[in-house]
């Protein structure tokens, strides 16, 4: 969802991209239209443009709301003794075949463990022999 809006009020005047003090607004015209952009990176939240439009066109409260936008989901990898989340399948699948194949699914905790249990010999290796 785009912050900065305006409604159908707005007559293509510039009053706001005129007076923005931030130059978050520019206009341009191409093929005959006259298109409002809006830089939320530059924009200060002063709310010049929603004072000084004419025709009340601005709708400034979007840029106010104290809420969270979803920007990605990712499905979680859990460790496999406890369901801690460790990481998310993306990163799985970014990381070089080789090492994907070792790594494990467990949390610090539980890589702590497996690591006490391969160094004092209790965990056996695939194909019979110990670890």
């Amino acid at each position: 969802m785009s912050y900065f809006q305006v409604n159908e009020k707005c007559n293509g005047c510039l009053a706001c991209v005129q007076n923005c003090p931030a130059r978050a607004l520019e206009a341009r015209e191409a093929g005959g239209l006259q298109t409002l952009l809006h830089n939320m990176a530059r924009c200060a939240r002063c709310a010049t443009c929603w004072r000084i439009c004419p025709q009340g066109a601005v709708e400034f409260r979007h840029m106010l709301e104290n809420r969270w936008d979803e920007v990605v989901t990712h499905v979680l990898v859990r460790c496999q003794v406890c369901g801690e989340v460790v990481y998310t399948e993306p990163l799985t699948r970014s990381l070089d075949e080789k090492v994907r194949q070792l790594v494990e699914p467990l949390c610090a905790r539980h890589k702590l463990e497996r690591q006490a249990a391969i160094l004092s010999g209790r965990v056996p290796v695939a194909g019979g022999g110990v670890e």
